[in-house]
């Protein structure tokens, strides 16, 4: 325990990770409370529900919309349909950002939306302009940088990502550079 200089403990007692309970609290535990309200509503879940539509259906706007809750999932992300240019060259790059700059300004887009479209041109463009990297060092010395396969990207743990894969192989290109003095 912390020293007690006071007259009475302040702060917290504990240093961290010192509680007394190194487990800490068991996954799937529940509040006293919460067990008390369990059991109350044990084998009433199907009249409380059907009383609930009933409510609902008799107008009870908040009946309502406690069903409507259960029922319809709140949409997260939504389809988009959006006509935006090609990007086949770091070139291509501008026309596809002020494309969607219009679509946020008109409404067509949210800016969340298109803040995760830019992040996938941005990584598109760096693989493009990796890939070309990687020929030009083909071509002139003959070294050849492999790219993950999809059977590879198959068996990648959940937190190695394809952009990974690009930043190491943009290193090697770095690496490369350095060691023979050549700009690819």
């Amino acid at each position: 325990m912390a020293d007690n200089t006071a007259g009475k403990q302040r702060g917290k007692p504990f240093q961290p990770g010192q509680s007394g309970n190194m487990a800490g609290r068991p996954k799937g535990s529940h509040n006293k409370s919460t067990l008390a309200a369990i059991t109350l509503l044990e084998g009433e879940s199907e009249a409380l529900t059907r009383k609930a539509v009933e409510l609902a259906l008799g107008g009870d706007i908040q009946a309502l919309r406690l069903c409507l809750d259960r029922i319809v999932a709140p949409v997260r992300e939504r389809p988009i349909s959006l006509s935006l240019p090609v990007i086949d060259g770091v070139e291509d790059a501008p026309a596809f950002t002020a494309a969607l700059l219009e679509a946020v300004a008109s409404g067509e887009l949210k800016v969340a939306e298109a803040s995760i479209l830019f992040d996938l041109a941005e990584a598109h463009c760096e693989a493009i302009r990796l890939a070309r990297r990687a020929e030009r060092m083909r071509l002139l010395d003959g070294t050849e940088i492999t790219y993950p396969t999809e059977a590879a990207m198959a068996h990648m743990d959940e937190k190695t990502t394809l952009k990974d894969h690009l930043t190491v192989a943009n290193i090697i290109c770095k690496n490369k550079e350095a060691v023979l003095g050549q700009k690819y």
